[in-house]
Order: structure tokens, then C-alpha cells, then sequence
């Protein structure tokens, strides 16, 4: 029984760091592709684009 707990809490960290790093790489690919830095740029200046300003 031991042994069996020990395999799965291995299989498990194992597979959870492995997800852990595939997902990471995943989200930093979305966030380089060449295709989405339009979006990523609108989305950046839209801040600045604001009609809100500050009172003189």
C-alpha cells in the first residue's frame, strides 16, 4: 500500500510539473506570436487613449 502511494504521488508531481511547464510555454508563444502583437499593442495604447484627464 505504501508503495503504491509513493508511485502515485510520484506520477502525479511529475505530471503536474510537466503540465506546469508545457502551459508555460504555451502562454509565452501566444504572447510572442507575430500575429498578435496588433492586438496586444491596441490593447496597450488604449490606456493612453483615454478621454479621461486629469482636472486643471
Amino acid at each position: 500500500m505504501d508503495s503504491l502511494h509513493n508511485t502515485l504521488v510520484f506520477v502525479a508531481k511529475t505530471g503536474g510539473l510537466f503540465y506546469l511547464i508545457l502551459l508555460s510555454v504555451v502562454i509565452v508563444a501566444y504572447a510572442l506570436w507575430p500575429s498578435n502583437r496588433q492586438s496586444f499593442d491596441a490593447a496597450a495604447k488604449s490606456i493612453l487613449e483615454s478621454e479621461d484627464k486629469p482636472c486643471p
